[in-house]
């Protein structure tokens, strides 16, 4: 076991100690870090946390075999924690064979989108049809009028063409995609944390989180969204990291072999074209096109991965850090992910822009060729350019003006707490019908609820508050990282609060909250030079906690996938009022 406590990893961005203004110091009350790592090294890079060997003397294990599992480990636990994932996620996956909640629309979309290229107007007895006659359905002429971005439709729309127009069909690449998540997840903590503990400890959350369970088991949008913002960050870890080891293995070493700063290297060094952040400008593309919220990710991870340069710069003795990331980062960071993202998103409504323009091709395409001309600037631009910007305007009145009320809507102030999750079915089998047991006596429930497993949710909601602490105080570029993914996964919805939102948007910040939590859980184990009794009663108490979170998950399982419980056994799940 480890901790997020570790000093060789807090402080990588700070200045050395007699540069710190008495400001800095006076902060050591609230519990900033006075002291500074002596090589450079490993603050730039710092060196991945080993087990402590008492903990294989502990378990009988021996010096060869403790060498070789903390070898594989890496990769042998997440990969464990993804089989774990993959097997909650697809079991009994085509369960409801229903079309629940808005499957209604992305589930056609998606299918329509790739036969025709564009969205197109369904029956209102369709849901039915499909059911019915799945791949042989035919499909409508007239285009629609939709309002997300295709990206996230055309991803639903690879498991139709694979396993078919039908629940399992419509639902199996939200479930790939949210069980390989877990993976980046527990490979994204073990880098951020240096311990691969923690990462995998950061994943096995979200694997047993109710909200991303229900959401990779439904054929929506925001689980891919989520897919890819995760995605665009771990590429900009990754980045972030092979920056820095560039400049360290470029700064030179003293007599004694410790790597000292050198404002020249600090100054001047070239980092190249560092393709991780060219790949992050494409997963944040994509992200955009499956919806527009996607745009707050871009805007800020632009920012954090050039304060990240700030920072390894400043480490590396650079006189004027900000300076030198303008002129030799700042350009080359633009344009790996802006116009990336941009050309990203363009590419994505490639089927839009190839379709017919006559009036049988998608919704608006021919705007342009028949009201679109009347600006005098209008010659400047193809006609598919102007159709595409009329609709984005229209998509855009539309999202900011969507005030119709629904029974499931939420106010953001609630998401944190779990306060009002979304009802995606439900139904009351008769005794003996549908799971339903023979002797229930009653009706029975059988209910899909997207809602997070409330004990880790609380826990969250405690452990945003230490992160936000450990960055505010302890100066923490990990903390400061997961606080930007949580903040611009949330924080915009306030922004709306009169707009008609729900609780499962929140699963694109949810991977950010189980980082939060391991973080949380790393210091309650307490740092790797504790002593015995410390490190035990943390390590027991953190368990105790993650097992009380397991049981939720356990406890809740029957809500989650529409398991038919005698109702008495519904009502002791809806802890609260606003559940129902």
């Amino acid at each position: 076991m480890t901790s997020t406590a570790s000093s060789m990893d807090t402080r990588q961005d700070q200045a050395p100690q007699e540069q710190r203004p008495s400001w800095q110091q006076r902060l050591r009350r609230f519990g900033y870090p006075a002291a500074a790592a002596s090589d450079v090294r490993d603050r730039l890079v710092p060196p991945y946390v080993r087990p402590s060997p008492r903990m294989w003397q502990f378990l009988g294990v021996s010096r060869p075999l403790a060498e070789r599992i903390t070898r594989w480990a890496g990769w042998g636990g997440p990969l464990l924690v993804t089989l774990l994932a993959g097997v909650l996620r697809f079991w009994n996956l085509g369960s409801p064979k229903a079309v629940i909640f808005d499957e209604t629309y992305y589930a056609k979309d998606a299918w329509a989108l790739v036969h025709r290229g564009f969205e197109v107007s369904w029956d209102k007895n369709a849901n039915d049809l499909v059911l019915k006659l799945g791949d042989q359905i035919q499909i409508p002429t007239d285009a629609a009028y939709v309002v997300h971005p295709p990206v996230g439709k055309y991803v639903i729309g690879l498991g139709e063409l694979m396993f078919g127009f039908n629940p399992f069909g419509w639902r199996f690449m939200t479930a790939l995609l949210g069980t390989l998540a877990v993976l980046m997840l527990c490979r994204i903590g073990r880098r951020i944390f240096r311990s691969t503990f923690l990462g995998c400890l950061a994943g096995t959350l979200m694997a047993v989180d109710g909200l991303a369970f229900v959401m990779a088991r439904t054929s929506l949008l925001d689980g891919v969204l989520m897919f890819f913002v995760l995605a665009a960050f771990g590429c900009l870890v990754i980045d972030r990291d092979r920056a820095r080891a560039k400049l360290a293995a470029a700064l030179p070493a003293d007599p004694d072999g410790r790597v000292r700063p050198d404002a020249r290297i600090g100054n001047t060094l070239r980092l190249g074209w560092r393709p991780w952040r060219w790949l992050a400008g494409l997963m944040l593309g994509l992200a955009i096109g499956t919806k527009w919220n996607g745009l707050y990710f871009l805007v800020a991870f632009g920012l954090m991965t050039v304060l990240w340069d700030v920072g390894a710069r400043k480490v590396a003795g650079a006189s004027r850090p900000y300076a030198a990331v303008l002129k030799h980062d700042l350009g080359l960071a633009f344009l790996a992910t802006v116009p990336v993202a941009i050309v990203t998103y363009l590419a994505s409504w490639t089927g839009w822009i190839l379709s017919p323009t006559d009036g049988t091709g998608g919704y608006y395409r021919n705007w342009a060729t028949a009201d679109g001309r009347s600006s005098d600037w209008s010659w400047l631009f193809p006609d598919w350019w102007l159709s595409l910007w009329h609709y984005e305007h229209q998509v855009y009145e539309f999202h900011v003006g969507l005030s119709s009320p629904h029974t499931y809507q939420s106010n953001p102030w609630s998401w944190i707490v779990d306060g009002r999750p979304v009802s995606y079915f439900y139904e009351s089998p008769l005794p003996g019908k549908d799971g339903c047991p023979v002797d229930a006596g009653e009706k029975c429930a059988r209910e899909v609820l997207a809602i997070g497993t409330p004990l880790l949710w609380w826990v969250a909601a405690f452990a945003v508050l230490y992160v936000l602490w450990r960055w505010l105080f302890r100066r923490d570029w990990r903390a400061g990282a997961i606080a930007c993914g949580v903040a611009a996964g949330y924080l915009p919805w306030f922004l709306y609060q009169e707009r008609t939102i729900f609780f499962f948007y929140a699963i694109v910040f949810l991977p950010f909250l189980c980082l939060a939590v391991a973080m949380l859980l790393g210091a309650i184990i307490g740092p790797p030079r504790a002593g015995d009794t410390r490190r035990v009663a943390g390590a027991t108490g953190a368990g105790v906690l993650v097992l009380l979170i397991a049981w939720n998950f356990i406890y809740f399982w029957p809500i989650y996938t529409g398991t038919a419980i005698p109702l008495d056994e519904w009502r002791s799940r809806m802890w609260l009022d606003t559940w129902v």
